[in-house]
């Protein structure tokens, strides 16, 4: 929705905060704002228009001192305005301005009446607040100055030079000056003992079909990221019975290397199936070699699977934008949810594949949220998440782990997920959709993509440089050359410190190639189990 700057502490140059907002510009492209507290605190912020399209300028004011910068949609805004609200005044339309009346009602302890996805600051006075999402699908990073100023921004490529240290805004987590963080998103799931509820195919459908119903509020048009696997083609499938109740057409978009590529094919499908207003697109892999550079700027992470699978959601999210679109609907948690990993066959005992799960949830924050947040923000695209769902996860990752094995269904990976909307009657999607292997979104758009980009990256890393990159790079030292390639590329960028240990390496358990490519995984239909492998040339 927008990219949101504020520092806490007088003296800040306003010029040099507008430069520094103007980084991320590509995050809010309709409009931007600054305002100056009385006692010297700024909040600057780039908007994406997409709820209130006229009065929804921020920031924001609260009825009296307060002021607020939001990025992110709050879903039960208007509950909130008609419910625990409704004696407060409000002076525009927008969603975010609950935010602010919250805190006037509540003080700190509000978070968890928010139904939503967001990074927001409040301050009022020397009082503020700082607060994101329960799992991370809006960014956030904070930092402090050689004045001992705070900073708070949307994305690093704003701060990293003004900040001595900065790091990840935790998920899930508030911050004062008065009490530091504060964990307040502390869901049972949490806790691996507590996936105990018996499996209701009905309550999973329902709570996915209601998640996706949120996501769809918008004054703009909204489309759907369809990859045509399970994930991506249940979220348009959904949205499509809820937007013709509407009397509404779904846009659907896709991308691939050619026609030919496993998830166009299969896109294509879903779309004639669901009767989408259907859009693929197509790149090159010079095309994708070529952006890597302003990618990695973009992403502000090395990691190698994020790297890989944002390439093309990068293309595909100016295709999108390019037609006027600005919100899509996106697949992202339903892999870590219900161990949809070809690595999760390979889990020793049902205590470790549920463990497994839930740490892979509180890590998304790390690898595909990130990816899905940057490399469509990278152009004023707005992804939303329906299986990151509060409700939905409380149903969802509770059920008896047992449930979610490969093997209690013939190694068939996301069994229960698929057998929810496996109704003939009236059919989510085509069967051979419904049940087709997981295909890693980097994968799926051609396989060829992965393996010229592993070739690329051998070509411009020579051995005694990747010999010699724990001197360069002590920390996650990269150990293949294309991690080194985007190791490089990253530390043009963010060379500080501060930059390398904002990431984390998204890497596969129990397997003995620890490639993030699904096709590492022996169970994969087009297995290549020593592709990256060290020793190879890559």
């Amino acid at each position: 929705m927008c990219g949101i700057i504020a520092i806490i502490g007088k003296g800040k140059d306003v010029e040099s905060v507008k430069k520094m907002s103007k980084r991320m510009s590509h995050r809010g492209p309709d409009e931007s704002d600054l305002h100056i507290t009385e006692n010297g605190h700024i909040l600057s912020h780039e908007r994406l228009s997409i709820i209130d399209l006229h009065s929804g300028r921020q920031p924001i004011r609260g009825t009296s001192t307060a002021y607020m910068v939001h990025n992110g949609e709050i879903y039960n805004h208007q509950e909130l305005r008609d419910g625990i609200l409704k004696h407060h005044t409000f002076r525009t339309h927008s969603d975010s301005e609950v935010i602010v009346h919250l805190y006037e009602e509540f003080g700190y302890d509000f978070l968890d009446k928010l139904d939503g996805d967001f990074a927001f600051v409040v301050v009022d006075g020397n009082d503020f607040i700082a607060g994101r999402d329960p799992l991370g699908v809006k960014p956030l990073y904070y930092g402090i100055d050689e004045r001992g100023r705070i900073y708070f921004a949307s994305e690093m490529k704003p701060i990293a030079d003004q900040c001595k240290t900065f790091s990840t805004f935790p998920p899930g987590h508030y911050y004062t000056s008065q009490t530091g963080f504060v964990k307040y998103y502390k869901p049972e799931y949490e806790d691996y003992r507590k996936a105990d509820q018996e499996l209701d195919l009905a309550l999973l459908r329902e709570t996915l079909t209601e998640a996706t119903r949120k996501r769809l509020m918008s004054d703009v048009p909204i489309g759907v990221l369809l990859s045509g696997g399970l994930d991506s083609s249940l979220t348009s499938s959904i949205a499509a019975r809820l937007l013709k109740e509407k009397g509404k057409t779904l846009h659907s978009f896709s991308i691939g290397l050619d026609a030919e590529a496993p998830d166009a094919k299969a896109a294509r499908k879903v779309a004639e199936f669901l009767g989408t207003e259907h859009h693929e697109i197509h790149f090159t892999i010079q095309q994708g070699i070529e952006i890597l550079d302003k990618l990695i700027w973009h992403l502000e992470t090395y990691d190698v699977t994020s790297v890989r699978a944002s390439t093309p959601m990068y293309f595909l999210s100016k295709a999108i934008t390019d037609m006027g679109i600005k919100v899509v609907l996106s697949g992202e948690g339903a892999d870590e949810i219900f161990g949809g990993y070809l690595y999760f066959r390979n889990a020793p005992s049902v205590e470790e594949f549920q463990k497994e799960t839930i740490e892979r949830i509180q890590k998304l924050f790390t690898a595909d949220l990130l990816r899905a947040d940057k490399s469509t923000m990278a152009h004023g695209l707005e992804a939303r998440v329906p299986f990151l769902d509060k409700a939905f996860l409380e149903v969802a990752v509770k059920i008896k782990a047992e449930e979610k094995l490969p093997k209690t269904y013939d190694g068939k990976e996301k069994y229960i997920l698929r057998k929810a909307f496996d109704t003939p009657e009236q059919p989510y999607l085509p069967d051979d959709v419904l049940w087709r292997q997981k295909e890693q979104f980097s994968d799926g758009v051609g396989y060829s993509w992965i393996d010229t980009l592993i070739e690329y990256c051998a070509s411009q890393v020579t051995d005694e440089q990747l010999e010699a990159a724990a001197a360069l790079f002590p920390y996650n030292t990269p150990i293949t050359k294309e991690a080194y390639y985007y190791r490089t590329i990253f530390h043009k960028y963010y060379p500080q410190v501060s930059a390398a240990e904002t990431v984390r390496k998204w890497i596969p358990k129990w397997q003995e190639n620890t490639d993030p490519s699904g096709r590492a995984n022996a169970a994969h239909v087009k297995a290549d189990t020593e592709i990256a492998k060290a020793g190879i040339a890559v």
